[in-house]
């Protein structure tokens, strides 16, 4: 049995909003990375920063290297979560560069410390196996829970879509709105 008090859900926006968005999405998937580019900040200023939805980002795992940028996005805790999400989303290509152990770690290592992280806090971030463990057992959980199998998926009060253009994305928000 895995301990996953320790995972934070990483949310923004109301949290009474009378919509509930969910994103299932891995930091090394491009189409997430393209989401974050685009649809989401219109997301995040027509209705997250207005109070009309609660956002909610959960992690998909499909390699080692998405489990790393999570744990370093996650390494300076809420506060800081999505400003390091949309650097590493930003950032997608040039730090998973050529796919080497090393050069991930150290290139997530200059995102966390552009992001006021010292080494220390990555060193204990990066390196915390249990907290490894209970990241990819929530994971699981909750995506067994939601019937998750690609990325990004958006579950808009509870209703389940694949990635989308904002046009379309918009219209299905604003008719749950009213």
């Amino acid at each position: 049995e895995i301990d996953t008090s320790s995972v934070v859900e990483m949310a923004m926006g109301d949290e009474n909003a009378s919509v509930t968005f969910i994103e299932y999405a891995s930091f090394t998937c491009p189409h997430c990375a393209s989401f974050h580019k685009n649809q989401f900040k219109d997301l995040k200023a027509d209705f997250i920063d207005t109070g009309k939805v609660r956002f909610i980002y959960r992690d998909v795992y499909f390699d080692k290297f998405g489990l790393w940028a999570s744990m370093a996005a996650r390494c300076g805790g809420p506060e800081r979560f999505f400003g390091i999400s949309d650097m590493i989303y930003e950032q997608q290509r040039d730090w998973i560069g050529d796919g080497s152990d090393a050069g991930v770690a150290d290139r997530l290592r200059k995102i966390g410390k552009v992001a006021g992280l010292t080494d220390d806090e990555l060193d204990a971030c990066l390196t915390d196996r249990d907290f490894a463990q209970a990241l990819v057992a929530v994971y699981q959980e909750n995506s067994e829970a939601d019937n998750e199998n690609s990325t990004p998926t958006l579950i808009i009060d509870g209703t389940t879509y694949q990635n989308m253009a904002y046009p379309q994305l918009k219209e299905i928000i604003d008719g749950k709105l009213n």
